[in-house]
């Protein structure tokens, strides 16, 4: 069984930056990929940043990394702005192996950190 946990979110004033990491464990063989997603108050969960690229609004603050020896990836997030604020989530797509030793692909969410931006 693979577990995603996100930390380094918190409360921070607007232009201020922020860190956030993911991390996978558990029988992992492989990742392929970690998306960051957040959930503003009231809205749905939208995709802000992965491999394939970045949302609109957060294209030239934001970055991703990924340090695979770690399992981990970050997202460097920089001239915050108040409508940052909202659970970040990260997504974790790749391949383990189960209990009986097979290979299996997993797509396992992370329990999500809050970020708060203060105007």
């Amino acid at each position: 069984q693979v577990h995603v946990m996100e930390s380094g979110g918190g409360l921070v004033q607007a232009g201020g930056s922020l860190r956030l990491s993911c991390t996978a464990s558990g029988s992992i063989l492989n990742i392929i990929s970690m998306g960051w997603y957040r959930q503003a108050p009231g809205n749905q969960r939208e995709l802000v940043a992965s491999t394939a690229g970045y949302a609109d609004s957060v294209k030239g603050r934001f970055t991703i990394s990924r340090d695979n020896a770690k399992n981990t990836g970050y997202l460097q997030m920089n001239s915050l702005k108040p409508e940052d604020t909202g659970v970040y989530y990260c997504k974790t797509t790749g391949f383990s192996r189960d209990s009986a030793g097979a290979i299996e692909r997993f797509d396992q969410w992370g329990q999500g950190s809050p970020v708060t931006v203060s105007s």
